[in-house]
């Protein structure tokens, strides 16, 4: 079987849940009996969490392997019952170090070292070798930070490379925001229209939309988002505010999306 890969990248605000939403559909798919592993790619040039101000960033996880990172690998080791290791982690500053270390040593044999050639390239290479050193059948990626930032980009620019590879094996999940303002007492889709559209603008197509938002999102708000970005209404999935994180993959399966992503990635469970 070839390893599948989903990459899920956040939109509108920071803060809306892509670490709990990464670790809920990694149970998922875990529980429809496939080996799943999650890596989640900080865009930051440090090159682990460890010398981070707590104050700033929040307080740091710790691997098995000792690897300093961010906190999200302790919901997803939480929520995949399993322990992860330095290859479910990787930040901008790790890149670009490899990078250059294999530049010093002649590794590149001359050539010229292309910014939007060789990180993304690298990038790859970490993702196949995390899926070989945890044996998994089904990769999930977390894209830190938020779409339309700049420093993410190499990290969607590895997403549109891997899924120009393998069109079949590459899925993109793209988690979103719809506020209600205190001022309409409405909720409002353009927010989330113009993240998703910004997403395309980098060359990655989301496949699933996670709408985030204080209530269920209805029927006509997420026909409205299926048809300004090129989406089917049944692949925007509701994702309201809930009491706790266990009932995020609750939600998610109410609506069958683990069906949904095994049909499109030509899985059977």
């Amino acid at each position: 079987m070839n390893t599948k890969y989903i990459f899920v990248s956040g939109g509108v605000i920071s803060g809306i849940g892509k670490g709990v939403a990464t670790s809920s559909i990694g149970l998922l798919l875990k529980s429809r009996g496939f080996k799943v592993t999650i890596i989640k790619a900080d865009p930051y040039l440090n090159i682990d969490a460890g010398t981070l101000n707590p104050i700033e960033h929040g307080e740091v996880f710790i691997l098995e392997d000792g690897m300093e990172c961010d906190q999200d690998l302790g919901n997803y080791e939480r929520f995949l019952e399993q322990n992860l290791n330095s290859t479910n982690y990787m930040t901008t500053g790790q890149i670009f170090k490899s990078i250059i270390d294999r530049e010093r040593a002649l590794g590149y044999e001359g050539k010229t070292v292309e910014f939007f050639q060789h990180p993304p390239e690298e990038i790859i290479k970490r993702i196949k070798n995390c899926a070989k050193v945890n044996r998994a059948e089904i990769v999930l990626f977390e894209v830190g930070g938020t779409v339309g930032e700049y420093q993410n980009l190499l990290f969607l620019e590895a997403n549109r490379l891997l899924k120009l590879k393998h069109p079949n094996d590459v899925l993109h999940i793209h988690v979103t925001y719809l506020p209600v303002p205190s001022s309409l007492g409405e909720m409002k889709s353009k927010p989330a229209q113009m993240s998703i559209q910004q997403l395309a603008s980098s060359g990655v197509i989301a496949d699933f939309v996670l709408a985030r938002s204080l209530e269920a999102v209805d029927e006509k708000r997420k026909e409205k988002i299926a048809i300004t970005c090129g989406l089917r209404i049944e692949d925007i999935i509701s994702a309201p505010d809930v009491e706790n994180i266990y009932q995020v993959p609750l939600n998610y399966e109410n609506q069958q999306l683990s069906d949904k992503i095994l049909k499109k990635l030509k899985m059977k469970p």
